[in-house]
């Protein structure tokens, strides 16, 4: 059975091959009939492709003369979908350079028709995404060598400093996971004979040995990283109440995030974090009024946070 966007697109495929193809013959090539076929071409004309119809006995359809397809063609949903990534690509926290972001939304919008390029134009010039104020961000092109060694199961030999000390590790590389404000390594660590979790902006210099590895069919790489970044306290305390029910609240908080108490305020939320600046971030997404009790850092967070969105709203 056909997918009615296959059809499309097949309609698309015969007019370039054989301009002036008539209604009847695309019926005849989609097994359909010519309403349908009349139904596909305005599709086509609505996305901005010029398909012309010459009238009469003997007329057909034909895209018009001069106009050359791009060698990409992408649905509006799917356009869309890779510019918000691009410019939410700050909140990744990647030193990915600006240039390279704003480039690769340039040529995507290039190979749109006309109505959905302005409308693609005009979302990538009204939203603006803040990036997190962390400094020490892992570059892009440390994550997709990475991800080459992790493809090609070949080790990768890398400068990890944890805890002030800096020592120079052979890892051979299972996974790399975004977890918490942060992106991970997992792999067996050959200098502690282990797996373990390397976090990227505390790897320095880095190379694919060219060196292959077998992977062992027996690590569960999902359930290790659950229980070694998930539920892993972080070094930074902090408590809040959000002033809700706890049934509604346990919906929105993970038991590894940290205890809910019910209080007469509401629900008295402790837990640990990493990061006071990210740990802001969680609180306002979660949609549920709160208030902080401490500390002040985290305090300060939301004070910086809001400084932001206010600049943004401005």
């Amino acid at each position: 059975m056909y997918h009615p966007t296959g059809r499309v697109l097949t309609v698309l495929e015969l007019l370039q091959s054989r301009p002036g193809i008539t209604g009847t013959e695309l019926a005849d090539r989609l097994e359909t009939d010519v309403r349908t076929v009349r139904r596909y071409i305005a599709k086509l004309q609505d996305v901005g492709i010029p398909v012309e119809a010459n009238p009469g006995r003997f007329g057909g359809y034909h895209l018009r003369p001069g106009y050359k397809l791009p060698p990409l063609i992408f649905t509006q949903e799917e356009a869309s979908a890779m510019v918000i990534a691009l410019m939410g690509s700050s909140w990744l926290r990647i030193d990915q350079s600006q240039t390279a972001v704003y480039g690769a939304i340039s040529k995507i919008t290039r190979v749109l028709p006309e109505g959905a390029r302005s409308r693609l134009e005009a979302l990538s010039n009204l939203m603006f995404l803040k990036d997190s104020s962390q400094t020490d961000q892992p570059s892009a092109a440390l994550i997709i060598d990475a991800s080459q060694a992790v493809q090609a199961e070949q080790v990768l030999n890398i400068s990890y400093r944890a805890e002030g000390i800096l020592t120079e590790r052979a890892v051979e590389p299972y996974g790399i996971v975004g977890r918490k404000g942060y992106w991970y390594l997992v792999g067996w660590c050959r200098l502690r004979s282990a797996f373990r979790t390397f976090r990227f902006d505390r790897i320095g210099g880095h190379e694919i040995s060219g060196e292959s590895f077998k992977r062992r069919e027996d690590f569960d790489f999902d359930a290790y990283v659950t229980e070694h970044i998930e539920t892993y306290p972080g070094s930074l305390e902090f408590s809040v109440i959000f002033k809700a029910p706890l049934s509604r609240v346990r919906r929105k908080i993970p038991e590894p995030w940290g205890s809910l108490e019910e209080c007469p305020e509401g629900v008295l939320f402790m837990g640990n974090t990493d990061s006071y600046t990210y740990q802001a971030w969680e609180l306002v997404s979660l949609d549920i009024p709160f208030r902080v009790l401490a500390p002040r850092g985290l305090k300060d967070a939301l004070l910086a946070l809001s400084d932001e969105i206010r600049a943004s709203a401005q």
